[in-house]
């Protein structure tokens, strides 16, 4: 056992996040939420179908509410959900390496 105070072994051992594998859960969260919400605004059916959803297209070139359009949307989410979960992770990690080298420097 060691003679450290709890509170240094577990800084110490902080848990780092596996940024792809965070990258990869972001973006199907994304992509799926984007995919089934097309769906069921083309399932759904109307008039006029999903006129808010429909400024994605903006962003997203190709993107409209029907089946075709919620793969494109699929794949245009996974993307941007992978960037922002794999952006996300990585800062985590850079701040508890950066916390710990902080905190072995200190007497």
């Amino acid at each position: 056992m060691s003679n450290q105070p709890l509170e240094q072994i577990v800084v110490l051992r902080v848990m780092r996040l596996n940024a792809i594998v965070h990258g990869v859960v972001a973006g199907l969260c994304v992509g799926l939420g984007i995919f089934a919400a097309t769906n069921w605004l083309v399932i759904k059916g109307g008039e006029t179908v999903g006129p808010h959803l429909a400024l994605l297209g903006q962003f997203f070139i190709g993107y409209q509410v029907t089946f075709a359009g919620s793969l494109i949307g699929f794949g245009y989410g996974f993307v941007f959900g992978f960037l922002i979960g794999f952006f996300i992770a990585a800062m985590y990690n850079r701040l508890a390496d950066f916390r710990e080298r902080k905190r072995r420097a200190s007497p």
